[in-house]
């Protein structure tokens, strides 16, 4: 029996780090990007030189300049960033809808709109259209180098979500499922805004306590939010939620910490972000989250510091002073 062939559009470190998986699993993978010469130059390298330098690609995973290409395939797999991933939807949806179902492991939310991914699919796909979302603790060179790692595949109907989770699951890759899509993406977003205010004290110099009293009462901003939204409660306290917090919040690995980090040093967002070099969705983030919590009436104290640092040219020490300066309540985790 033929192997099916699967597209995974996004050729950043993660949607690289799909593609591999899925190829060592013995997949057909076809890895698209944006940028055509950058694909020629992938394929050519047989790597992805820019993102996991000295990752040698496996057998069964081409690298390919034009969309069309791609697109022959039996699952799509979408993996850009949240600011294009409506546009890259209207780009494929005759494809999604003839298939009938769509996967995708990018994290965040639609900017100036503020949705979730899944309503941007249900907009520009339909209804018609089974939808899943794979998220979770997962840096992409750790996964490209066949390290243990797990994550959560979620979707509106089991079946889809195990289709999907069964084609990631291998040696190192051990897939869980869920139905609960609303937690899984609030999660993978909320943890990049945490992990800049985790980054933020490190960079302040304060020790282990501060952090770690940020990823827990993180948790709980994460939690409200997400009930909130109709997510359920113990969606956050799984790997796209506490696992992905803690992951994002402690290693340097994560480009929203080593954001935080830079400006906790005194340095701007822009040269942090330069010296990054990818896009840091946190920021972005912080944002939408800033507006969907004050829509709901929800208190996120983290959040609205780390929207001031980067929106309002608060100084991260002063952050941290009107955290600290808040009245003293009971400790609820909700």
């Amino acid at each position: 029996m033929t192997s099916p062939a699967i597209a995974v559009l996004g050729a950043g470190s993660w949607g690289t780090a799909l593609a591999i998986l899925l190829a060592r699993n013995g997949h057909r993978v076809r890895l698209w990007g944006h940028e055509p010469v950058a694909m020629q130059a992938m394929a050519a390298a047989g790597e992805n030189t820019e993102f996991l330098p000295g990752i040698a690609f496996p057998p069964g995973l081409e690298a390919v300049a034009e969309l069309d290409a791609a697109l022959a395939a039996d699952d799509l797999l979408v993996v850009v960033p949240s600011h294009a991933f409506r546009e890259v939807l209207e780009q494929i949806r005759d494809r999604a809808v003839a298939l009938g179902r769509i996967a995708w492991g990018t994290k965040g939310l639609e900017m100036a709109s503020g949705k979730l991914l899944h309503q941007v699919a249900a907009e520009v796909l339909g209804e018609q259209v089974a939808c899943a979302v794979v998220s979770g603790p997962t840096f992409a060179r750790e996964v490209a180098r066949g390290l243990p790692t797990a994550a959560t595949v979620a979707a509106a109907d089991s079946a889809t979500a195990e289709h999907f989770a069964g084609l990631l699951r291998g040696e190192t890759f051990r897939a869980y499922t869920s139905t609960d899509s609303i937690g899984l993406e609030l999660g993978g977003a909320i943890k990049n805004v945490l992990a800049i205010a985790a980054g933020i004290s490190d960079g302040l110099g304060f020790g282990a306590n501060s952090r770690a009293a940020l990823i827990t009462r993180g948790l709980v901003e994460m939690m409200r939010l997400g009930e909130a939204l109709g997510g359920q409660r113990e969606t956050f306290m799984g790997l796209s939620g506490i696992g992905d917090l803690v992951l994002t919040c402690t290693d340097d690995q994560s480009r929203n910490r080593r954001l935080g980090l830079a400006l906790g040093a005194g340095r701007t967002r822009a040269e942090a972000e330069a010296e990054i070099r990818q896009v840091v969705e946190g920021a972005d983030t912080a944002r939408e989250i800033h507006n969907i919590g004050r829509a709901h009436a929800v208190e996120m104290p983290i959040c609205e510091q780390v929207y001031r640092v980067l929106y309002e040219g608060l100084a991260p020490q002063a952050a941290v002073q009107a955290l600290l300066a808040r009245d003293p309540k009971p400790e609820r985790l909700g």
